[in-house]
């Protein structure tokens, strides 16, 4: 990495980890299995999913690691820039695209000046990695149409996505869209927009507190029961059901 902070990505982990081990008992981390699930929203490349997972950069449970309210905002966009990059590379970016990436958030970090100019580069390297990754997750499985198809609908989970919408955006018929798509990904489109819907509602019951009713608005679903009945199909289970049996549950204290 050329100037601003002077840490190799190895001695990012290495300082997170210190960091980490080093105020274990001082306060209460965010629960790990939310934050797995941050890490691999991002590599899903699911933007959507990532704006439920995301927390601000210094909140609650994220321990202090410097008395200097702006030196302590660079040191957590260090560790956290580090930890998104081996992610990604677990996840199909290669080593070389993802250190870059972070190298160049890091750098970017270590000019700012004010914590809100933090934050908001912050936000600018979570949505570039999520997209990068949605781009290799895509890139060279589909045609160039089919690519921008499930892009789109990855971008519109949470509203309602319809096949005449996306080949609107193609400039092309339903009807030859419909056909491409099933010929692509051996699937209707309608069923592969619930499949990535529910995909993402099976983790939203994992990992954070909401209902599944309040998921099924979350994600546009018609009704509760046509939610349910989608979920059962996909996951073999209802939604209250499927919470149940996979909830991770806490460690007991200490």
């Amino acid at each position: 990495m050329q100037g601003g902070i002077s840490l190799k990505n190895d001695d990012l982990i290495n300082f997170a980890q210190h960091i980490s081990s080093q105020h274990e008992e001082e306060f209460e981390h965010a629960p790990f299995d939310r934050e797995v699930a941050f890490y691999e929203s991002i590599c899903s490349g699911n933007m959507e999913l990532v704006k439920v997972f995301m927390k601000p950069l210094f909140c609650e449970g994220c321990g202090v690691l410097s008395e200097n309210s702006l030196q302590n905002l660079k040191f957590h966009m260090v560790i956290l820039a580090a930890l998104i990059a081996r992610y990604c590379i677990k996840g199909g970016m290669t080593p070389e695209n993802s250190y870059s990436l972070s190298d160049f958030y890091i750098q970017k970090t270590d000019k700012c000046t004010t914590e809100d100019q933090i934050r908001a580069v912050h936000i600018e390297m979570i949505e570039k990695y999520t997209s990068k990754m949605r781009q290799i997750k895509l890139s060279g499985v589909h045609s160039k149409q089919i690519v921008k198809t499930i892009d789109h609908v990855m971008r519109h989970l949470h509203s309602r996505v319809t096949l005449e919408d996306a080949a609107d955006k193609l400039k092309i018929s339903s009807a030859y869209l419909s056909r491409l798509f099933k010929t692509e990904t051996g699937m209707a489109f309608g069923d592969y927009v619930n499949k990535l819907k529910i995909e993402e509602a099976a983790a939203l019951l994992l990992f954070t507190e909401y209902s599944d009713t309040e998921i099924s608005n979350m994600l546009s679903f018609s009704s509760q029961s046509y939610f349910i009945k989608v979920f059962k199909k996909f996951m073999g289970t209802t939604p209250k059901k499927y919470k149940k049996q996979y909830t991770i549950q806490p460690f007991p204290d200490r």
